[in-house]
């Protein structure tokens, strides 16, 4: 069977060796103009766009025909978006695999309930393809995902909470505390795929180090990593430096956000995806 993974951008992997694999992008759009989520894409640009534009912004999901279109003729198709309390991506992949049913009813599609964004559906992307690679059916795979996914978590800190309040993901006056006096907000994935926020901070030495605390309290112990960080690659490679301190051999992997990412995370943000206790 050829099984081919169709991810939404926020996982930040825009093109995977070896294995049959799509990325569906986001948009962000602004009165002036609208920024494609795709790795041609100037994110550096786009993030000193937004700094200076003074009207409103906003995110775009892909629609059921994006999604539809990237499944081209696989025989079993696995959709990888954002949460869905975060984006209606998940609805629109959801619509364009009934309809691939349907059509196919020979055919195979699941789309994963990711409960997160960035670095969290990047491992699922990850353990999409090792489960394809070990040979397991289409079903095995969405079992063993499904059990998989009980054991990973995404955190984040962010600097400013600016887009996510414009946006109706946190009230504005939770926003209007990040960034004052250097605060650093971290926060986390919830087991209902919202966003929760856990501890305020001031000052970079200290978020990364409370990142890393979250992390250990949430039982990370030396497996997966990944990192995706807005414009703050000091921090990604000091928290890099700190889980490689107490486990040498952890598979950790630092990524740059993509545009989606970049517009919740912005500038200074880092978002983490880890292995840890099941939840």
């Amino acid at each position: 069977m050829n099984i081919k993974i169709v991810s939404d951008s926020s996982s930040d992997i825009f093109k995977l060796d070896g294995i049959d694999y799509a990325s569906v992008p986001l948009k962000i759009i602004t009165d002036q103009k609208e920024y494609i989520d795709t790795p041609d894409l100037d994110v550096d640009g786009m993030i000193d766009d937004l700094r200076k534009y003074k009207g409103t912004s906003k995110s775009s999901c892909p629609n059921m025909a994006d999604w539809a279109s990237a499944f081209g003729d696989s025989d079993g198709v696995f959709c990888v978006p954002i949460t869905r309390n975060l984006s209606g991506s998940h609805n629109s992949a959801s619509l364009a695999v009934e309809e691939f049913l349907e059509e196919h009813p020979d055919k195979k599609a699941y789309v994963v309930d990711t409960l997160s964004a960035g670095p969290g559906c990047a491992i699922c992307v990850e353990k999409l393809c090792e489960l394809i690679d070990s040979g397991l059916e289409f079903d095995g795979i969405k079992e063993e995902l499904c059990r998989y996914q009980k054991s990973t978590h995404l955190h984040f800190c962010l600097e400013s909470l600016r887009n996510f309040a414009n946006n109706g993901r946190v009230s504005h006056a939770t926003a209007k505390i990040a960034g004052v006096l250097g605060i650093r907000i971290i926060g986390k994935a919830s087991d209902e795929g919202t966003l929760e926020i856990e501890s305020k901070v001031r000052g970079s030495d200290k978020a990364i180090a409370e990142m890393y605390a979250k992390m250990k309290e949430y039982g990370y112990s030396g497996g997966k990593v990944r990192i995706h960080q807005c414009q703050n690659p000091e921090a990604a490679d000091s928290l890099r430096s700190m889980i490689l301190a107490d486990f040498p051999n952890a598979d950790i992997i630092i990524r740059t956000t993509g545009a989606l990412c970049s517009f919740y995370a912005e500038s200074g943000g880092f978002l983490v995806g880890y292995e840890g206790r099941e939840r």
